[in-house]
This record gives C-alpha cells, structure tokens and sequence, in this order.
C-alpha cells in the first residue's frame, strides 16, 4: 500500500464536504455585498465610492494574506491554519454585522479576505488525504463551489436585503456557513506533518503583498480615480517596481517565499496565465448577465427587468448548478484526456457562450444557455489548473504554488469587474441613466478573448508537450509514489 493510501482519512467524503464549504464561504463573501453597495452607502451615510471600499478592501486583504497562508500551510500543517482561517473569517462576519460605521464594516472585510487561502489549502489537504485515483475528482468538486457559493450569495441577498432592507441581514448566511465549516473542519481535517521546511519569509510576503497592493488598488479604483491620473499612474509604476524588486530579493533568499524557478516554470506559467483569463471572463459574464436582465426595457430598448433575486435564481442559478453537476465528470475527463486538453475544451464551451450572448441576447432562454456554457468553462477550468499546478511543483510547495494561481484568478476578477465598469461607464446614456446596450456588447466580447486566450495558451502547452517529453518533475511532487519518487498524478501525459 502507498504512502498516500495509508493515510487516507476514514471520512473522506465528510472532509470532501468540510472543504467545499470552506471555499464556499470564500466566494459567498466576495459576492452578497455586491447587489447591497447601494444600501451600505445610504444606511452608513457615505458616499457610493466610498462604499465601494467594501469590495477593495476585502481583495487587497486577500492578496496580501494568501500567499503567506499557503506558506504557512505547507509548513505547519493546513489543519491549524484553516481552523484560524475560519475562526478569523468568522469574526470577520460578526463584525459586518454589528458595524455601525464603514471603519469597522471595513475591518470586518479585511479579516473575511483570510478566506481566499482557504482553496490552496484545501487543494494541499486533497494531494495529500486522497489517493490518485480520487483527487482530480475531488479537486473538482471543492472547485466549482467557488461558483455556487458566489450565486447562493447573490440568492441570499435578493431574498434578505431587497426592496432597502438592512444590508446585514445576508452576512448572516455567511456567518452560518463558516461556523458550519469551522466545526466540520476541527472534526475531520487530520492532523499531520507538515510537509514544508524552512520558514516563512516574512520580509518577501511584505514586499509581495505591497506591490500586489500597487497593483490591484488602480485596477479596483482606477474608473473613479481616472486611468490617467497622477495616483493612478504612480501606483502601477510602483507595483512594477515593487514586483521586479521583489523577484530579486527572492532570488537572494535562502527560504524564499515562492521560489522564483517555480514561477518561471512553463508548467506554473500556463495555469497561472489561464487562471488570470478565466478570471477575467468569468466576471465578465457575472457582470454581464446580472446588469442586462434587470435593465428595463421599457426606458432601454433592451433587458427584461429582472429583481436581483430573478436575476440570480432564473439566470445564473441553472449554471451553477450545472457546474457543481458537471464538476467530477470534469474531473474523470482530466484524468483521461490529460488537464492541458480539457482545460482547451472547456475554454472552448466559454468562447461559445461569449458569442452566443454578443449576437442572440435579446431572448431570455439564450441568455440561460450561454451562461450555461460560460459557467461550464469556467468549471472544466478550475477543474483542471488544481491538477496542471500539482503536476508542476513539489509536494511541500502545493500550498503556495495553489496561492499564486489563486492571485492570478483574483486579479483576473478584479480586471474584469474593471473593464465591465469603464465599458458601462463610458457609454452610460445621461437621458436615462442606463449604459447604452453596446456596452454589454464590449463587455461579453472582452469575456470572448479571454476565454479564447486560455485556448491559446492550452493549446501552445499542448504543442510543447507533443514536441518533446516533459522535464522531470521536482523531488517529492508525487502523490502516491514512494521515496519521494514521481507518480502519474490524475492523468498526466
């Protein structure tokens, strides 16, 4: 019997469950303050960019703690770290509730952004609890809960907060659920070695997390800032710094906090520049769909005029049930086709989808069926970048190597939340206050290419393969091999 075997736990399906609603807390929480931003500035009496803090604290809290909660996952042990996760996000949730005021509402998202580690680690318990012949399946499963748990999040809030309700009322599932998962998590979790050595490298997390602040800061507040502004401008320029410096100090590192080789490894590349496009078009679609079915058509020749809690039951529901369905025939797909081929076919799915919304979209059911096929993109992908990154990297670097992905599809969001807004700010109709209906035109065709760039850069990983045999992968990478010996991971070819 192997190694991995052997210490698979007795429950594995109630800590296949723990998992999923510890990632599900993480993209529950990204998402039910969206539909209430409104509320939040009117029931604290502040200003709507003021507000808007609400969405940017909680990334810039979550692009700064992931990397080193990956870090410290690999070297002491996932299960104390997740538990302090989740007691943190708990708080976290407690105090968006009581706030009174935005300081504290914001304290509140910073701590919730702790739950963005949650999925690399949940990715390093998988490699290390599940024999091969399980994992890409349950890696796929605990993924696509990064989509369920965004929709039962808007469900939530159409279903608690309409018609100006209290803009608190939905944290209350949040809190829920992650205090469902804390106590899940402390009785199935196992306790075991950890699989790191070495330390953290605290001063490489604080350069990092500093030029990750640089950069999504003008991503996330460059449309009310202005793209040309002197902050703007100073703030990339300084996360290109800041970033270039940082990948310096890390080649001086003895422990460092990301080994640079690793990030320039062709293997990490193609799943951390997927992860960036997916992304990008998954909220692409999200902002698409859910801005152009509750437009009235009435005052703006195009939409249906859906609630927000329509607009999430009705439309983007179906996919995401559908995804958490499609999810482990996703995985067994990985395992016989290879991750590379169906990551391409799953991009494939979302180019489809794109299109059908840029051309037929003035029929609710096409709108139903094209994010149907985006979301079904969206869940082959996060089906398969957990299994390229742990083909990639050794055993006791899954929890930082998953991190960085998960950067990469953070920033990935933010760009396309970003893009959304300046397409609709830019072509906002003043007689009616709606942004004319080219702009979702934009918007879904900038979903298209990103969706079409995850083919290109799944086909050209395909084509290195096919053109000579793979590297050999690190020590220690294996799953099941013995004497740290490689192990054909879930379908590699």
């Amino acid at each position: 019997m192997t190694p991995a075997a052997q210490a698979t736990p007795g429950r594995p399906g109630l800590l296949l469950l723990a998992l999923s609603l510890g990632v599900t807390t993480l993209s529950l929480l990204q998402t039910l303050v969206v539909p209430v931003l409104g509320a939040i500035a009117d029931q604290l009496r502040v200003s709507a960019g003021a507000a808007g803090w609400v969405l940017t604290a909680n990334l810039l809290a979550a692009a700064v703690l992931t990397p080193v909660l990956g870090r410290l996952g690999d070297l002491r042990g996932e299960r104390p770290v997740i538990l302090g996760i989740l007691l943190a996000v708990a708080v976290g949730t407690l105090l968006s509730i009581v706030a009174t005021s935005l300081p504290l509402l914001l304290v509140g998202r910073i701590l919730q952004g702790a739950s963005y580690g949650l999925f690399p680690l949940s990715m390093s318990v998988l490699r290390r609890e599940l024999p091969a012949a399980r994992l890409t399946v349950a890696m796929s499963v605990v993924s696509s809960t990064l989509a369920v748990g965004g929709v039962i999040g808007l469900v939530g809030t159409g279903l608690l907060a309409g018609d100006g309700a209290d803009y608190r009322r939905p944290f209350w599932i949040g809190l829920v659920v992650t205090l469902l998962s804390l106590g899940l998590s402390a009785l199935v979790v196992p306790r075991r070695p950890a699989t790191g050595s070495g330390r953290v490298d605290w001063w490489g997390a604080l350069v990092l997390g500093a030029g990750l602040v640089l950069l999504l800061l003008p991503v996330s507040q460059g449309h009310a800032w202005g793209w040309a502004s002197p902050v703007t401008i100073g703030c990339l320029g300084g996360a290109v710094l800041t970033l270039a410096g940082w990948i310096v100090l890390q080649r001086r590192t003895t422990d460092p906090l990301v080994r640079p080789a690793m990030l320039a490894d062709r293997r990490t590349v193609v799943p951390n520049v997927a992860g960036l496009m997916t992304g990008i078009a998954l909220f692409a679609s999200f902002l698409a769909v859910l801005s152009y079915v509750q437009a009235p058509p009435e005052v703006t020749g195009y939409g249906f005029g859906a609630s927000v809690l329509e607009a999430s039951v009705v439309y983007l529901l179906p996919g995401a049930v559908v995804g958490f369905l499609v999810a482990p025939f996703a995985g067994r797909l990985v395992g016989r086709l290879g991750a590379l081929a169906t990551l391409l076919a799953g991009a494939a799915s979302g180019v489809a989808g794109f299109v059908l919304l840029a051309v037929l979209r003035s029929t609710p059911w096409v709108v139903i069926a094209a994010g149907l096929l985006t979301q079904i993109a969206v869940t082959v992908a996060y089906a398969a970048l957990p299994t390229l990154i742990v083909q990639a990297v050794r055993k006791e670097e899954t929890g930082v190597a998953n991190a960085v992905n998960s950067i990469a599809r953070s920033v990935g969001q933010a760009l396309g939340s970003t893009l959304a807004v300046t397409f609709i700010a830019a072509n906002l109709d003043p007689a009616i206050g709606f942004p004319r209906d080219v702009a979702f035109t934009l918007i879904v065709l900038t979903g298209a290419i990103a969706s079409a760039a995850v083919m290109v850069v799944a086909a050209a990983g395909l084509w290195a393969d096919r053109r000579g045999p793979r590297a050999e992968p690190p020590a220690g990478a294996g799953t099941t091999a013995p004497g740290g010996a490689w192990s054909p991971v879930s379908g590699i070819r």
